[in-house]
């Protein structure tokens, strides 16, 4: 059974609004996002985090991947690359926003990766899909203030060490519990995606089950990134984000329905549904 709402969590309702694109601006007044993603039979990973970023408008976008997935990336021009090696953290102290994780794998190199990126930037991260099995507690020291997690209920339940069922019978307090201890926002996704950073608490309302599609968060992870690179604050930015990728996946069922969409659908709609926010 859920525990009654904590009196000192701030239920927040009112969505943030898109950063101003004023006329005389650059590429570089949106954000560099640095995308660390993909592994061999993951690949699409990389694409759909390093796209949805680019969509979400940030001004560039380079792909860390290994060298078996830069083909993968080939199709995308507006994507830059660079190898997933030591090289990297040097690569993440320069760029303004970080997505690590989506499609990275459980290789027993992936959790040294990771914890080498985190503690070579302090720029603001999404921690996704396979990193958030690398997160011990010293990763997490160096993540506070700066990070957006966003697990679904089973990677929720290994940073708990708890159970799905569990997980699910609470979801709010389960989210604000480890944001809280920890000072970053968890996005626990799923029906009614929860974000909070401990303070603060929003369910999101927009979204449907057509999303339950391979490649769907790899889409929100580049999401939220990208309005990170573009100076919102991290529980602006992942609420923000979960509202603006649920609305891209209404639009997209509308057209393709809820048996027939794919990942990639959510992507196309990304503009329309920022567009409209954009007007609201």
């Amino acid at each position: 059974m859920a525990r009654p709402a904590d009196p000192t969590t701030k239920r927040v309702w009112a969505l943030p609004s898109l950063p101003e694109r004023p006329e005389d601006s650059h590429k570089g007044d949106y954000g560099h996002v640095l995308v660390a993603a993909g592994s061999v039979g993951m690949a699409g990973a990389a694409a759909l985090a390093s796209q949805a970023a680019l969509r979400s408008g940030a001004g560039l976008v380079t792909c860390a991947c290994p060298v078996e997935v830069r083909p993968a990336l080939a199709p995308f021009p507006c994507v830059m690359t660079a190898l997933l090696d030591e090289g990297v953290p040097a690569l993440a102290a320069k760029t303004d926003a970080l997505c690590v994780g989506p499609g990275l794998g459980k290789a027993a190199a992936t959790g040294k990766t990771v914890r080498a990126l985190l503690s070579g930037s302090k720029a603001p991260v999404v921690v996704d899909a396979d990193a958030l099995a690398a997160l011990d507690e010293a990763a997490l020291s160096v993540l506070s203030g700066r990070a957006v997690l966003t697990p679904h209920p089973g990677e929720m339940a290994g940073l708990l060490a708890t159970t799905v069922q569990k997980i699910q019978a609470d979801r709010r307090g389960a989210a604000k519990d480890f944001a809280e201890r920890h000072g970053l926002v968890v996005v626990l996704k799923g029906h009614g995606t929860v974000v909070t950073d401990g303070l603060r608490l929003a369910v999101n309302g927009t979204g449907n089950p057509g999303m339950a599609t391979a490649g769907a968060g790899d889409v929100l992870s580049g999401v939220i990134a990208a309005l990170l690179a573009q100076g919102l604050e991290p529980f602006e930015a992942a609420y923000l984000g979960v509202h603006l990728h649920g609305a891209a996946g209404d639009l997209a069922a509308k057209d393709k329905g809820l048996h027939g969409l794919i990942a990639t659908d959510i992507l196309d709609a990304l503009p329309t549904a920022f567009l409209r926010h954009s007007r609201s």
